[in-house]
């Protein structure tokens, strides 16, 4: 008897007794426990129970580490949305709300609004309560009564959404606020300078979820580059974000100037100071800033208002999907795209995008001395770090390919324009034609995400049919690989990554858009479709 056979680990012995709830324990009759005279050669076996001091044993599960063997091994008391559904995904990535909210600011007009749900009363009760809890004046005024009213009048979706979104950023807002000793009211700050999005940019060229200027930006350590951004990256810009505004507190010494200085400039504040003959409360000197600046402050307050009374408003707030403490962070030991962590983790390409929103092609460098991460849900860091090795040997191997001439997928045949439709989004329609989404924003010169309806888009799809030289976004009912080829019929140990790499230009992706699957996990004798019709 071979007894290295026997593997005994601390890990699978733990998994062996919490992988049972004391009242699933099966009975002594319902299973047949190994000694180790039953053993096979060939087979690894490990320890299944204890009794009387005597060692029962079980085949061993096939542990290797394959891309998909930590997924289908969910924690139960970790549970998550296996993927982010369409609709909220084009709320992620439209700009919208980002467009109306920036008019919103620079168009107030102060005009009484009819809003019988609030009434005056109510609203200087409420606001002398909040007045009392924050360092910032939210005193009673009519000006302020309007924005409030015309908000929760004619822009109740829109704050709606942006509830949903700030449980995403605020935890991380409020961590760097309290960092720097700055109120965590500022946290609505944000909202009104980019309704958080990490990609906004204003017609000035302000960018991010702070909305720095290049050269603020520079001057607060955040980095822009050909590849990164990082005044979109929510965590590093929101310590620059607090730092700046603790430096412009520390010269005005009023929160509400502090805000002023940080939108218009300390020069402007400084200026509309001088202008009103001297007088220091925002409201004194509001006529004397900048058309913008000058509805900065009742927006803010306005914004803070509604979040905090959002119950007594009625707002249903729809949760997201994710939040921001179940992701995690991984330092790249080399280039590395979205299109490829997509595939080989298994996570949705917009999701990649959400996370990762400093970086502005789609891919993350690698720069010695440089330290850029990744950021992934925390059940897909097992996976990555697990396979880290597999994972950067196929990068290397897809990066030299790409370096040779393209191949037939841009012949001028097969390109087809693709006009957007209502819903559409990039990684919907990278799917529907069987592309990368990179692919596409480089064959339309484009570098955001941002899409509208109505535009054309040139595609050199996958999907191409041979008897009309059309390009189609319909399954194809035929294939035949190069290799003579066309299905792969599942085996013992098999995993959809395993299977990918058995035939060149083939990904996950393309065998569960093939075999119309959605899970990774695999039924032995399955017979899978390999290749696409050519």
């Amino acid at each position: 008897m071979n007894h290295k056979l026997i593997t005994i680990t601390i890990g699978c012995l733990l998994y062996a007794l919490v992988s049972f709830g004391q009242d699933s324990i099966p009975k002594k009759t319902d299973i047949k426990r190994l000694i180790e005279t039953d053993f096979i050669e060939g087979e690894t076996y490990v320890i299944d129970t204890i009794i009387s001091g005597k060692s029962f044993f079980k085949k061993s599960i096939n542990i290797k580490p394959e891309l998909d063997s930590i997924q289908n091994r969910k924690l139960k008391d970790l549970p998550r949305a296996a993927e982010i559904d369409e609709k909220w995904l084009e709320e992620l990535y439209s700009n919208v709300l980002f467009d109306s909210i920036y008019e919103s600011v620079t168009t107030l007009t102060y005009e009484p609004v009819d809003y019988p749900e609030l009434t005056t009363d109510t609203l200087k009760a409420r606001l002398q309560r909040l007045n009392a809890r924050t360092p910032f004046n939210v005193e009673y005024n009519q000006s302020l009564e309007s924005v409030i009213k015309s908000y929760l009048k004619h822009r109740r979706n829109s704050m709606s959404r942006l509830m949903s979104l700030s449980h995403y950023y605020f935890p991380l807002f409020e961590e760097s606020l309290d960092n720097n000793d700055i109120p965590l009211e500022v946290k609505y700050l944000a909202i009104v300078e980019s309704a958080l999005k990490p990609k906004a940019r204003s017609r000035v060229g302000a960018t991010g979820l702070w909305q720095f200027m290049y050269g603020t930006g520079k001057e607060h350590g955040l980095d822009v580059s050909s590849y990164v951004d990082e005044r979109s990256d929510p965590v590093k810009s929101s310590k620059a974000a607090s730092e700046y505004l603790a430096r412009l507190y520390r010269i005005f010494g009023d929160w509400d100037l502090a805000l002023a200085a940080y939108n218009s400039g300390p020069g402007n504040v400084s200026k509309a100071i001088r202008r009103s003959g001297g007088y220091k409360n925002y409201w004194n000197i509001r006529k004397h800033l900048p058309r913008e600046t000058a509805g900065y402050l009742p927006a803010f307050l306005a914004t803070m208002y509604i979040f905090e009374y959002a119950e007594e408003h009625g707002f249903k707030v729809q949760p997201p999907k994710y939040h921001y403490v179940e992701t995690d962070t991984i330092q790249v030991k080399q280039m590395i795209s979205f299109d490829q962590v997509s595939e080989l983790v298994d996570v949705p390409f917009e999701e990649l995008q959400f996370l990762n929103p400093s970086y502005k092609l789609d891919i993350i460098p690698y720069i010695k001395g440089e330290e850029y991460t990744l950021r992934l849900p925390r059940e897909a860091i097992g996976r990555f770090v697990t396979n880290e090795t597999d994972i950067y040997a196929h990068v290397t191997a897809e990066m030299n390919k790409r370096e040779k001439p393209l191949p037939q997928l841009l012949d001028a045949k097969s390109k087809t324009r693709y006009r957007v439709q209502s819903g559409d989004y990039l990684g919907k329609i990278a799917r529907k034609f069987g592309v990368r989404v990179s692919q596409i924003k480089q064959w339309n010169g484009l570098r955001g995400n941002t899409l509208k309806i109505g535009q054309r888009l040139t595609i050199y799809p996958r999907k191409v049919n041979t008897s009309s030289g059309k390009a189609v976004a319909s399954t194809p009912k035929k294939v035949i690989n190069t290799a003579g080829k066309s299905t792969y019929r599942v085996k013992d140990g098999d995993s959809l990554w395993s299977i990918s790499q058995k035939f060149p230009g083939v990904s996950v992706q393309n065998i569960k858009e093939w075999n119309d699957i959605s899970s990774n996990k695999l039924k032995i004798g399955t017979t899978l479709v390999v290749s696409k019709q050519i």
